[in-house]
């Protein structure tokens, strides 16, 4: 993920762990940050020191006819700065997700042909 440009703009890794898998309706991971190898480091090594050392994820999945409700519930974070940076973030990784499967959408689309 990319900081704010008003943050200096740099460049923030992060891992995880999943915890649990139901196919078709729920993952379970945590995220940490960590340097550009994936492993992982304290939030002020990252230069964000107010950010959780771990956030808790759970992504949930209800099929509605033709589309999915996606529901996401992070845990971890206390209100704030850091917590408004979390959403700037999910919006970045959704907003590749719908990218992603968009092309693959279209390319599928195009295999039928």
């Amino acid at each position: 993920m990319r900081a704010p440009e008003d943050h200096g703009g740099h460049e923030l890794y992060s891992a995880g762990f999943y915890k649990k898998i139901v196919p078709m309706e729920r993952i379970e991971f945590t995220q940490s940050m960590a340097d550009k190898d994936g492993n992982i480091i304290a939030p002020a090594q990252a230069g964000v020191p107010d950010y959780p050392k771990e956030i808790e994820f759970v992504i949930e999945f209800k099929a509605l006819g033709e589309q999915t409700e996606l529901t996401i519930t992070e845990s971890g974070w206390t209100p704030g700065q850091m917590a408004e940076y979390a959403v700037i973030g999910m919006n970045q990784s959704l907003d590749k997700l719908a990218e992603n499967v968009g092309s693959l959408h279209r390319e599928m689309k195009e295999k039928q042909k």
